[in-house]
């Protein structure tokens, strides 16, 4: 199947999915990996092959971008040691017991069985994004899986690497070794990734053109992952360090008009971008199996075995981690916090990168056959995690009660609104008695904010609850916007405007309309 069609068929097929999934109420990233499982294996379906280009230098550097930007700075302050300890010891723990697991289990030499561990050990963050974007969890919990998602690749490629060293090229490994290649990995990871964000700083302060500022924005993280590669340092963790240090700053970096581009720009690259991944995930699968040999038969009880293993090792490493935050602070998470993250660990796109980039050169001590097991195995754990975890994540948080309910995100953002309201009258006062702007501009300004407030106090947000007069005074104000839009029209065809001004309008219009729009 050729690339270009392979990527065509798999931005249709999400199209479908994401349809069906939102009205399913389903995570749409599990269905993608299902459809892309029963799409390959049809008869006639030719063999899907993923390059380790496509997945860790096109596809992951934007998506770790978005996932990056969403983490919030003043809850990662409050997890940050829970994050470290998940990002260090459960990733040695896991890729040990995975380890141990794959050699008693099949025949790959510890070697190779270590190198499968390190690929599995660390949850995913575009995975865990894509999968969490759904649900309403506490601001700690979002940010506490979010981050050890963003944070734990480090620890994950350190292992890997070392690993390697031992397994392929055969190298000696001495901690001394081992420590100077987790500092370059993290360290110059982090390094690059502050360097980036600056440049990309000073740039976008200093650019007002939309295009421009967009095209900055998406050159911006593989900026950070190829600078951090060429040096040998974490690309990962230079892209996430990158779009953390630059969400903090968004607002003022550019105009709110940038920002809705951006922001839609940014929505249509995710939502290929991880159409394809995911669906390539399911894809490939098939077509790997087939390579085994018939020896390997075993492999589904096998991955299903490290699956489970992960499980057990993620929940006997959380809950003790909860106790100590328990018995250490009055603001600790209860028992469902745990259950709910001890299940958020899914697997995605992070492991598939590092193990399609497992070498398999002439005179390699890494036969065709291992490679193809490890691939297999990884990819199937991957798909276990995004079927049972992806289908099961919202029913467990929604049965433990922990996530957060509408009428109280309703509350908080009427309360919100209602002191900015306060806040900007306050302002009108002081502006008036300094006597610097016109008192019929203010007096009409103060009765708009006024609205506004009694608004928010009398329905609990600012838009009132809608009567049928409110639902006829929307919709005859789209008929008006139409009329005005088929008006510019008429004056186009007639030569009375030119086609800048014809555009400009349009789009000021259509900002009308989204305004007036039923989604939210």
């Amino acid at each position: 199947m050729h690339s270009v069609e392979t990527v065509l068929f798999l931005v249709a097929l999400a199209t479908v999915v994401a349809t069906f999934a939102r009205r399913l109420q389903l995570p749409a990233p599990s269905l993608l990996v299902v459809a892309g499982v029963v799409i390959g294996l049809l008869p006639g379906v030719p063999a899907v092959e993923v390059t380790p280009e496509l997945v860790s230098l096109v596809v992951l550097p934007p998506l770790l971008f978005a996932a990056g930007e969403e983490l919030p700075w003043r809850e990662l302050r409050s997890v940050w040691r829970s994050v470290t300890v998940l990002s260090i010891g459960l990733v040695a723990v896991s890729a040990a017991a995975v380890a141990f697991l794959t050699v008693l289990l099949t025949p790959l030499p510890f070697g190779m069985a270590f190198v499968l561990g390190a690929v599995l050990a660390s949850t995913d963050p575009v995975a865990v994004n894509a999968l969490g974007r759904r649900l309403a969890l506490p601001p700690r919990i979002q940010a506490l899986v979010l981050a050890e998602s963003l944070f734990n690749d480090a620890t994950s490629l350190l292992l890997f690497r070392v690993a390697l060293t031992a397994a392929v090229a055969a190298g000696s490994i001495t901690w001394a070794s081992t420590a100077g290649t987790f500092a370059l990995l993290a360290g110059g990871g982090v390094l690059v990734g502050g360097l980036v964000a600056l440049g990309a700083y000073v740039i976008r302060r200093r650019t007002t053109d939309p295009v421009l500022e967009t095209i900055v924005c998406l050159l911006t993280p593989y900026l950070a992952y190829v600078a951090a590669e060429s040096i040998s340092a974490s690309g990962v963790t230079a892209v996430v360090v990158t779009s953390v240090i630059l969400g903090t700053q968004a607002r003022k970096l550019t105009t709110a008009r940038i920002r809705l581009q951006l922001n839609a720009v940014f929505q249509t690259i995710v939502f290929v971008l991880e159409s394809v991944i995911f669906g390539l995930i399911g894809l490939q699968l098939p077509g790997l199996v087939s390579r085994l040999a018939g020896s390997q038969s075993q492999w589904p009880l096998q991955a299903l075995a490290i699956a489970a293993t992960l499980v057990v090792v993620r929940v006997l490493w959380i809950f003790p981690l909860a106790a100590l935050s328990r018995h250490n602070s009055d603001g600790a998470l209860s028992w469902r916090a745990p259950v709910v993250v001890s299940w958020a660990g899914a697997r995605g796109v992070v492991p598939l990168a590092a193990a399609l980039s497992i070498p398999l050169a002439e005179g390699s001590p890494v036969g065709q056959a291992e490679r193809d097991l490890v691939l297999v195995l990884t990819i199937a754990v991957i798909v276990i995690t995004l079927i049972v975890q992806g289908f099961t994540l919202a029913p467990l948080v929604n049965s433990t009660g922990i996530a957060l309910t509408a009428t109280h995100l309703s509350h908080e953002q009427a309360t919100a609104r209602a002191q900015l309201a306060e806040a900007a009258l306050n302002y009108l006062d002081d502006i008036q008695d300094s006597e610097t702007a016109p008192e019929f501009t203010i007096q009409e300004l103060r009765q708009s904010w006024k609205a506004r407030l009694a608004r928010v106090v009398a329905h609990g947000s600012e838009d009132p609850v809608e009567t049928a007069a409110s639902i006829a005074y929307r919709h005859l104000r789209q008929d008006l916007l139409n009329v005005e839009a088929a008006e510019l029209e008429r004056l186009y065809e007639q030569g009375a405007v030119s086609d800048s001004t014809r555009r400009r309008i349009h789009r000021i219009l259509d900002l009308e309309q989204a305004g007036l729009s039923d989604d939210p």
